[in-house]
């Protein structure tokens, strides 16, 4: 790979964003992103904007704003016509860097990450030594 081209997305990991983004399916996964593990449940981009705009509603005039404009970009993303996808959109996402606890450990998380950027992927979510999800 040259110095200027991009690095190439996964065509698989690809197809099953596009799906959940069309058709508002989730769907639990696991991803290997420049060392860390990234577990939680995969979301269209609707949901995650639609989720994140939440978290405005109630403030004053400019988070207001903000959370209008999150709800548009997830219309603009449920109905594009654009048949590539770039990012991954999740919830419920938990980061482990090494062996460590993950990070953040408490709360709903959305997290918004490059498909180029993404090294692997398992279907299904990492669970504790109790069988418990993390």
């Amino acid at each position: 790979m040259s110095n200027g081209s991009r690095p190439a997305k996964d065509n698989i990991l690809e197809f099953l964003v596009q799906a959940a983004n069309k058709h508002d399916f989730n769907l639990d996964i696991t991803l290997n992103v420049k060392g860390a593990v990234i577990t939680g449940t995969m979301i269209s981009a609707r949901e995650y904007f639609r989720s994140l705009s939440g978290t405005f509603e109630d403030g004053n005039d400019i988070a207001q704003m903000l959370s209008e404009q999150l709800d548009q970009a997830g219309e603009v993303a449920q109905n594009s016509d654009d048949t590539g996808a770039n990012f991954l959109h999740m919830k419920d996402t938990k980061v482990y860097c090494g062996d460590s606890k993950p990070t953040p450990s408490k709360g709903q998380i959305l997290w918004r990450g490059k498909l180029s950027e993404i090294d692997g992927f398992f279907l299904g979510r990492i669970l504790d030594g109790s069988g418990q999800e993390e």
